[in-house]
Order: C-alpha cells, then sequence, then structure tokens
C-alpha cells in the first residue's frame, strides 16, 4: 500500500517540477533573445562607428588638402602686396575654426549614447508583463 500511496504524492510533485522546469527554461528562453538582440546592437554600433571613423578619416584628409590649396593660393594672390598679412589672417582663420570644431565634437562627445536602447525596453516591457501576472 505504500506504493499507492506515493503515486498520488509522486503525480503532484512530478507536475510542479515540470512546471518549475518549463518556467526556468522560458526564463532562459528569454534571456538568450535578450542577450542575441543586445549583441546584435552592439555589432551594428561598432560597424556604424567603423563606418563613421572611415568617413571621418577621408573627410579630413581631403579637407586639409583643399585648405592647404587654398591657402598657398591667397597666399601667392597676395605675394607683392600683403603676403604678412594674408598668412596672419589665414592662420588665425583655422585657429578659430579649428577651436569652434573642437568644442562642437566635445558637446557630441557629452551627449547621451542610445547604445542598448531597444534591448532595454525590451527588458522594460518583460519587466512589465512578469509583475502584472
Amino acid at each position: 500500500m505504500p506504493a499507492e500511496e506515493s503515486g498520488p504524492d509522486a503525480a503532484p510533485s512530478h507536475g510542479l517540477l515540470a512546471s518549475l522546469r518549463n518556467l526556468a527554461a522560458t526564463a532562459v528562453g528569454i534571456l538568450q533573445t535578450r542577450l542575441e538582440l543586445l549583441a546584435t546592437e552592439v555589432e551594428e554600433e561598432r560597424l556604424r562607428l567603423l563606418q563613421i571613423a572611415l568617413w571621418a578619416v577621408i573627410a579630413v584628409f581631403l579637407l586639409a588638402l583643399g585648405i592647404l590649396t587654398l591657402t598657398l593660393f591667397v597666399v601667392i594672390l597676395f605675394w607683392d602686396t600683403h603676403r604678412v598679412l594674408v598668412t596672419g589672417l589665414l592662420a588665425v582663420l583655422y585657429l578659430v575654426l579649428g577651436a569652434a570644431i573642437g568644442l562642437a565634437a566635445r558637446s557630441k562627445a557629452r551627449a547621451k549614447s542610445k547604445l542598448f536602447s531597444a534591448s532595454l525596453a525590451e527588458l522594460a516591457k518583460d519587466r512589465e508583463q512578469l509583475t502584472l501576472r
């Protein structure tokens, strides 16, 4: 008879263990999905930053070449009359522009990044759904 008593008790405990396993499997599945989303966002951000860096290097090189050529043109244009004045004015202009662009870059660097915003939003939704139950 003890086997008959353990039979009905075993079924509910087995059902409870199965439910707990299913709950754990679901939680792990949710976590895996969120981590995959996070990894995708990191990869997208890395590629975006790499592309921005490449375009920035090309732009800086071409702008420097253009500015150098333009400076040389202006100095040669005023060579006989005001070459020292023109050279000084161009130097001041470049310093002011460099400082302004440096300040703008510092401002952009201080701005908050949107990295992981989709992952955080999904985790917040998950938390809301779990707390409502």
